[in-house]
């Protein structure tokens, strides 16, 4: 952070209520974000709130509205959500509650999964029947286009340095048109777009805690399915995730909220929607390393891309896509298992 921020940081911090019982000296990082925004934690002399956080949001390239205006919708709905207790819109700065620092992905294994994952799916049914997404952007064709398209441009040119021939650009966009088509007929439903192990705190009340809701949109029912149980930095053998789908499935349906009344097609729109948001991650992914530095991510792509594979070697619609990987890294499958 450029010292000219964190005197901005600091003299905001001073010219908040005394009633805070701030101890500015004990400002630190707690943790950074995939965009340009970063956290802080301080701690305070007061029982109630003894840590608080603050987010850094510059505004030239981030705008904290969003965050502001889901993290009420999302209250007001029953979720355990940071509550807001000072704005300073001018310069980018939130004095936020604060959720802890264990998250899902530190405290989940073997023996915590089951229950740490009911809970995450008590929440996800929650969060789709009561938090208001009237008024939140549409997850329309445009943006799931945008998103895809960030697969060829920065996963397969950029990271890989593959060009695609023609004719594989024209099998790659009839396999979004077909994702598209899927996804954009599903029931429509508040969706968090990344509600993983690394935005679910555990908490002692209400668990989970959620984190990093900002670009919530109206969209499909199975999009936050697909975070938590096909998570880019956790992985679980396929029976297992089934397992917690079905489950949530069931709940989803006492809750009455549309998902299919059988389940086999129910999990057919989870895998396809599954597909789109992991050709996207790969694009996101690299994008990060490429373009903005960030390293950190490139030890999570091979397994967001077996993800991908494995969904795409399921459906013959996706064959191509199949022949496009195998190409791209110059893999020659044995005879009797070409795509």
């Amino acid at each position: 952070m450029p010292n000219t921020r964190l005197q901005q940081l600091n003299q905001w911090l001073e010219s908040l209520p005394e009633a805070l019982k701030l101890n500015i000296s004990s400002l630190e990082p707690a943790s950074n974000d995939a965009s340009f925004r970063r956290y802080f934690r301080i701690l305070t002399n007061r029982e109630e709130f003894p840590s608080l956080i603050i987010m850094d949001a510059p505004v030239d390239k981030e705008d904290t509205g969003p965050f502001i205006h889901v993290a009420q919708l999302l209250s007001v709905a029953g979720l355990n959500v940071p509550q807001v207790l000072h704005i300073n819109q001018t310069d980018g700065f939130l004095l936020l509650s604060d959720l802890g620092n264990t998250t899902y992905l530190s405290a989940l294994n073997q023996n915590t999964a089951n229950h740490l994952y009911k809970e995450a799916n008590q929440a996800l049914v929650l969060m789709q029947s009561k938090a208001d997404a009237s008024n939140l952007p549409l997850y329309d064709e445009a943006l799931l286009q945008k998103e895809m398209d960030l697969f060829p441009e920065w996963y397969l040119g950029k990271h890989l340095n593959y060009t695609l021939s023609p004719t594989e650009s024209q099998a790659l966009s009839k396999i979004f048109k077909e994702l598209n088509q899927n996804i954009l007929s599903q029931p429509q439903v508040f969706v968090h777009r990344d509600f993983h192990s690394r935005n679910l705190m555990v908490t002692s009340e209400n668990n989970p805690g959620i984190l990093d809701f900002q670009d919530a949109v109206k969209g499909p029912i199975t999009y936050d399915l697909v975070s938590l149980y096909r998570d880019a930095y956790i992985v679980w053998d396929e029976e297992q995730q089934v397992d917690w789908v079905i489950r949530y499935w069931e709940q989803a349906r006492k809750e009455n909220l549309p998902v299919h009344a059988d389940f086999g097609d129910f999990y057919r729109d989870f895998e396809w929607m599954g597909l789109q948001r992991h050709l996207k991650v790969l694009g996101i992914f690299a994008r990060l390393y490429h373009r903005d530095g960030k390293d950190g991510y490139l030890k999570d792509l091979p397994l967001v891309l077996e993800y991908t594979e494995k969904v795409a070697q399921r459906y013959i619609a996706f064959k191509p896509l199949i022949r496009i990987l195998d190409a791209s890294k110059k893999f020659v499958r044995p005879d009797g298992f070409t795509f």
